[in-house]
């Protein structure tokens, strides 16, 4: 690609910022418990503590369970799964939850640059609707306490890419600071808008930084209709023109791609859909390790839409580990 042309091979780790979180993920019967907390389907809802607790207890007969999550942190474990150099920044606790997050990053060979607080660790309650759409209550906890302070920039220097969840531009002083050190430290800057309701109570804000830091952004078709107000292919083109790589994921459709005058559209692949949860993180772990590779759109593209679409065949944001290995190969022959 021509944005990584003349950089340093030793400069193509990708550093992940967001809130570090642990996943609960439970499945419903139905959306009834959407309705009774007013949780609006297939977004995410910033919760308290007690109503956190609340959620999983009136769901505490249903099918669940726990995994690392948070949106930055899902693509670097993607990205380390392929093989790939990564770190990453967040914010957790030194209880059991942080142990567990920590433990899971440390056990996959990513950088853990984490700083800590007494709050107590970030939880997502991920609540699965019956047709595999995901509802998130979160409880941010110490991850909402990550501030500009924390960041280091001899922590990014080791890296060529930051990947910052849009989920943080609610902290606008902490997601500028960490853009503005990617740009002095020559690193390439990433988003992932992350959620359309974060995108309409953010649109002023997101559109200045886009337009003066960013490099790479990945919207779903309905936050990029949040962004731009347009379809899919119009915002696609609209977000191009501020950023040299514009993705507008569009769920079984596939995503499209623009990089200047180059156009890609990929196909997803055929899938059983049982849980979307993840499934844009992990295409952006795909994406930005094809990238950071040197691979052309196209392949790129494709990687991550093999990711997305074996994601959503599982419950929770990871793929098993025994596929990785096939994974692994089939990317190699694209």
């Amino acid at each position: 690609m021509e944005i990584f042309k003349n950089r340093s091979q030793d400069r193509v780790g990708i550093l992940g910022i967001g809130n570090a979180l642990v996943d609960i993920l439970i499945n419903l019967p139905d959306d009834s418990v959407l309705e009774k907390f007013g949780l609006v389907k297939g977004s995410m809802t910033l919760v308290d503590a007690g109503l956190s607790a609340t959620i999983r207890e009136a769901t505490a007969g249903f099918n669940r369970q726990m995994q690392t999550g948070g949106s930055a942190a899902n693509t670097v474990n993607g990205i380390a799964r392929l093989g790939g150099l990564c770190g990453y920044i967040g914010k957790i606790t030194d209880d059991e939850p942080g142990r567990f997050f920590s433990g899971e990053l440390v056990k996959l060979g990513i950088g853990a640059h984490l700083s800590f607080s007494n709050t107590g660790t970030g939880l997502a309650t991920a609540l699965i609707s019956p047709d595999s759409e995901r509802t998130f209550g979160t409880y941010l906890g110490a991850a909402m306490e990550l501030t500009p302070e924390d960041l280091d920039p001899e922590v990014f220097r080791k890296y060529g890419i930051v990947h910052i969840e849009g989920y943080l531009v609610q902290n606008h002083q902490l997601i500028e600071k960490a853009m503005q050190i990617a740009r002095a430290e020559g690193l390439l800057v990433s988003i992932d808008m992350a959620s359309f309701n974060i995108v309409e109570a953010n649109l002023d804000f997101l559109k200045m930084l886009i337009a003066d830091y960013v490099d790479i952004v990945f919207a779903n078709e309905e936050e990029a209709r949040a962004f731009t107000g347009k379809s899919p292919r119009e915002a696609l083109t609209e977000i191009a023109t501020v950023c040299s790589i514009a993705v507008v994921k569009t769920g079984a459709e596939g995503s499209l791609i623009q990089a200047g005058d180059e156009f890609v559209k990929i196909k997803a692949i055929s899938a059983n859909s049982v849980d979307t949860t993840g499934a844009g993180d992990i295409y952006a772990a795909g994406f930005l390790y094809g990238l950071a590779q040197g691979w052309s759109l196209t392949k790129a593209g494709k990687a991550g839409s093999l990711l997305a679409g074996k994601v959503v065949e599982v419950i929770g944001a990871k793929i098993p580990e025994y596929q990785w290995a096939g994974l692994r190969e089939e990317i190699g022959t694209y």
